[in-house]
């Protein structure tokens, strides 16, 4: 199968440890060790999360006073850049006779998205209430809660086309292990026949899902630091969705700024035909494609939701 593997921010850097790169990196071996397992039987492309990355580049630029700050998307491609270039080397490491390219991505998006006014995605690293006040006072950011922390957010605008699709598929009808659209890619609008960056982080989700609809990929994969979809999260009624249908994954609230946007994106890939959208751990990639972990979404299932 042609497998979209979108990776969150959580398999480059577990949450609340310290944004530093070697950390960074003991955490994409492990990574590349995992996805290297499935691109033994089946193509892959890989896409990343950057949100703690692109956050803390934020930070250092605000604490430099010589220059004006860079913007996001520059930011953005500065972070798909690095993490481009971890995760190339550790998977050349993991299949040294494969074929793999980091490609720098423009993800299209509409300057007049409503998402402008109102802020939703997570950049850099979990504050205290108190860090958050302080830093809601000092630098004017919009800050909201993230599980028991607090996180800066900033505008995360609807993809609408990748602008290297046709590279990307070059790559992958030669035999390359694509890494692309990092972070969601970096969010440019189009004026005319021009191009150009534009203040936001694209959700790495939904423009892995516009790419594997465009790639035209058997299977949408989204690994993060859970084994399922939750029900009824962090409550003594929790249980974790085995199998279900875009129907019947609708009928749930998932929180906007965490699990909604993951459960969107496959549902949304499903529902233009795509044959399996899953989500799940990164330590489980390889089950959750033969269905024995994670959940799966397939208009196949059939019957009640299926939980574990």
């Amino acid at each position: 199968m042609l497998v979209v593997i979108a990776l969150g921010g959580n398999a480059i850097l577990q949450r609340g440890e310290p944004l530093e790169a070697h950390i960074q990196y003991q955490n994409i071996k492990k990574a590349a060790a995992a996805i290297a397992k499935v691109a033994e039987e089946h193509t892959v492309v890989l896409t990343h999360g950057n949100g703690p990355q692109v956050g803390l580049l934020a930070l250092q630029n605000d604490a430099y006073k010589d220059v004006s700050p860079y913007p996001l998307d520059v930011l953005g491609a500065e972070t798909e850049g690095m993490i481009g270039y971890m995760f190339a080397q550790c998977l050349n490491n993991e299949m040294p006779k494969q074929s793999v390219a980091a490609l720098l991505t423009q993800t299209i998006v509409d300057k007049d998205d409503p998402a402008f006014a109102d802020p939703t995605k997570f950049v850099g690293p979990v504050y205290s209430q108190e860090e958050a006040t302080e830093l809601t006072r000092t630098m004017g950011y919009t800050i909201k809660a993230d599980g028991l922390y607090f996180r800066r957010v900033v505008p995360s605008p609807l993809p609408k086309a990748i602008v290297e699709l046709d590279t990307i598929k070059a790559l992958v009808d030669q035999g390359s292990l694509v890494i692309c659209t990092g972070g969601g890619g970096v969010p440019v609008a189009k004026t005319g026949d021009k191009l150009e960056g534009v203040e936001a982080v694209v959700d790495k989700d939904r423009a892995s899902a516009v790419l594997a609809h465009d790639l035209k990929a058997d299977a949408l994969i989204i690994l993060s630091d859970v084994d399922a979809v939750a029900i009824n999260w962090g409550t003594p009624e929790q249980k974790n969705i085995k199998k279900a249908t875009t129907a019947q994954m609708d009928s749930f609230d998932f929180a906007k700024g965490s699990m909604g946007p993951k459960v969107e994106a496959i549902c949304d890939f499903v529902k233009q035909g795509g044959k399996i959208g899953a989500i799940g751990s990164l330590d489980n990639a390889e089950g959750i494609l033969r269905g024995v972990t994670g959940t799966v979404v397939s208009e196949d299932h059939k019957g009640d939701i299926e939980y574990y």
